[in-house]
């Protein structure tokens, strides 16, 4: 699995974690729905400022994100 993919399947994982719609993370981040659409499914290589945008949107310390199975290999 790429990076690309693991990444916006933690992101996937927290937003619904915390029972909110792409758009509303988009909108607490300031970035577009398309693109949180588009991060999630891996179809965009996200930047550090977007990334750390969205970290805090999902109301989590950064090193927590990438506390995940996922990113173990």
């Amino acid at each position: 699995m790429s990076i690309k993919a693991k990444v916006g399947l933690r992101i996937k994982e927290l937003r619904n974690k915390i029972g909110i719609s792409q758009e509303a993370l988009g909108n607490i981040a300031e970035i577009d729905r398309t693109y949180v659409t588009d991060v999630e499914n891996g179809r965009r290589n996200i930047s550090i400022e977007n990334l750390e945008k969205l970290v805090n949107a999902l109301q989590i310390p950064l090193k927590d994100f990438f506390d995940s199975p996922n990113f173990d290999k």
